[in-house]
């Protein structure tokens, strides 16, 4: 019994960005995780070690993302899914992240990223 898991607005700051003056501050981000998993043993038993720890997980996300020193939000996005597949039992990783006032005609501006696993 396959579910998803959604994580919506984590908003850490990180360096990101491939200008010199990017280079030298922290931007907000703000991540969007949706996350396939079997949800079989944890609807049976009730029990949160059968499921994904919901405040754990961003947890996790938010120090790696914080920690994290990437030039593009598409290498990231796809740091975060390998980091999230060798940490979680997951079969799919859904990311958008979103870089507001990345550009000044836009309201908001991002990437998304769907990664599958077979497990």
């Amino acid at each position: 019994m396959n579910g998803v898991v959604r994580i919506h607005g984590l908003q850490p700051e990180a360096v990101i960005g491939c200008y010199d003056w990017e280079r030298t501050i922290k931007q907000r981000l703000e991540i969007n995780l949706d996350l396939t998993a079997d949800f079989a043993r944890a609807a049976v038993t009730d029990d949160l070690t059968h499921a994904l720890d919901y405040a754990a997980l961003a947890g996790q996300v938010m120090t790696f993302v914080e920690q994290s020193d990437f030039q593009l939000l598409e290498a990231l996005a796809a740091a975060i899914a390998d980091h999230i597949f060798e940490s979680w039992p997951v079969s799919q990783v859904g990311i958008q992240i979103d870089k507001p006032g990345a550009v000044s005609l836009a309201k908001v501006v991002g990437v998304s990223l769907v990664v599958c696993r077979d497990r």
